[in-house]
């Protein structure tokens, strides 16, 4: 099993920021250095949807067109944890925001990871 938890979210104000956390653990988890990672989030009534995504090795990183400019994901092997820094929040990024793990990167991708985290809330007041 794997556990991804998230942590980080909270109340902010329009224009402010927040920087999540996704911790990876567990007793059959290989390498964290070996899985493509990713954020994604789910507004009330909305389906979820891809914010961003990061291979398993240092490359390319993928953006929503939501986040881009604004958002900047990043990974921590060493501390097996995945970061999403949210700056010039909108009250339209209010939503739970959850990480997922796979080793293949198209499966990050299309939203089909076979490691979730149970999420974190975001709310962002006007």
């Amino acid at each position: 099993q794997v556990q991804l938890v998230e942590s980080g979210g909270g109340l902010v104000q329009a224009g402010g920021s927040l920087r999540l956390s996704c911790a990876a653990s567990g007793r059959t988890f290989s390498t964290f250095s070996n899985y493509a990672m990713g954020w994604f989030r789910q507004a009330p009534g909305k389906e979820r949807e891809f914010v961003a995504a990061i291979p398993s090795s240092s490359g390319v990183t993928w953006y929503a067109d939501s986040a881009k400019g604004r958002f900047t994901i990043s990974r921590d092997n060493a501390k097996n944890t995945l970061l999403l820094q949210m700056n010039s929040l909108k009250p339209e990024d209010t939503a739970v925001y959850y990480c997922a793990a796979d080793q293949l990167f198209q499966r990050v991708r299309r939203q089909v990871a076979d490691y979730w985290g149970q999420g974190t809330q975001v709310t962002v007041s006007s």
